[in-house]
């Protein structure tokens, strides 16, 4: 079997990299600063329900620190703000034979990506996970940490694609090979809306629950109008079924998402231009009116760079602002 990197070790990557190095997989984590550092001291620390496990993978800071092989495979989880960043400098340093795994929220990573690799995979991931200390990551479903639907870019599939999902599978993952992964994918960007309204307000109230609606009618309309197709709530339900169970971890519920976490980190970045960012361009091109998304975008990216913390806004005066 191919070896796995991980190219951004956080959340999704790290619980993906813990389940590998359980497994005893060959698997490279490249991460950065003080999570870095605590991994390669202290082991990645994967908390689930009551337990942690702790792991000791390869942790490397650098592309350059590998030694790279023709079928390496990697698993793309940085934050998509950060991707043409991290291509580049792979392009510099892997091979270009490697298969790549775009296995991050947004639709327009695989695009990216196919400019430096000709080999690029998307993959929908439905995995409700964590990270908000250095080197310890949070599972928030066990014992299914999540699902991972993998296919080619634009579309198809090939042996590579069915080997990630079959050792995914072997490593406790729920993964399908996806012909049509984009379409998929475009479902999960039409969910992600609510991410903004989420880190911004958090879940509870009517004002906040109007929000998320109309960020996503916004998003549904606008698909409509671009003609791109996508899988329908009753195809994602029945993909879901029951299979991720929810845990709290250390007596405590799940708080927020990917970009909840990015305020809660202060990392003073976020990924909103490429959530809802993405229904603003698409309705600016295609003649449909964005107002809800274009407030989120921009409000989420002034918390962002003024370090505010999540939840810090009343959605009423969010409103108030369309």
């Amino acid at each position: 079997m191919p070896r796995f990197v991980i190219f951004g070790a956080g959340a999704i990557g790290g619980v993906v990299g813990a389940q590998l190095a359980r497994a005893e997989r060959d698997v490279v984590l490249i991460a950065r600063g003080k999570h870095a550092g605590a991994m390669q001291t202290d082991g990645l620390k994967l908390q689930h329900g009551e337990q942690t496990d702790v792991f000791f993978p390869t942790v490397v800071t650098s592309v350059n620190d590998i030694g790279w092989r023709e079928d390496d495979v990697v698993l793309l989880t940085v934050k998509s703000q950060d991707t043409l960043d991290a291509v580049s400098g792979l392009a510099l340093a892997a091979p270009p034979s490697i298969a790549v795994v775009c296995a991050q929220n947004g639709v327009d990573n695989e695009r990216v990506v196919l400019r430096l690799f000709a080999n690029t995979y998307g993959a929908v991931v439905m995995m409700p996970a964590g990270h908000l200390s250095p080197g310890v990551v949070q599972a928030h479903s066990w014992p299914v940490p999540g699902l991972i639907d993998v296919g080619r870019y634009p579309s198809g599939h090939d042996d590579t694609a069915a080997a990630i999902v079959a050792t995914l599978n072997a490593v406790g993952f729920n993964c399908v090979v996806r012909d049509d992964v984009m379409r998929w994918k475009y479902t999960k960007l039409l969910m992600n809306l609510a991410n903004a309204v989420i880190a911004l307000c958090g879940f509870g109230g009517e004002a906040a629950a109007d929000l998320r609606r109309a960020a996503r009618d916004e998003g549904t309309a606008v698909l409509r109008a671009a003609g791109i197709d996508y899988a329908s709530e009753e195809e994602d339900r029945e993909r879901r079924a029951d299979i991720m169970t929810l845990v709290p971890i250390e007596g405590k519920t799940r708080t927020g998402g990917s970009t909840w976490q990015s305020l809660a980190r202060g990392t003073g970045t976020i990924e909103t231009n490429w959530l809802n960012g993405e229904i603003v361009a698409l309705g600016r091109r295609h003649g449909v009116p964005t107002p809800v998304n274009e407030v989120l975008q921009r409000t989420t990216n002034q918390a962002a760079r003024d370090g505010l913390p999540p939840e810090s806004l009343d959605p009423s005066n969010i409103l108030a602002m369309l």
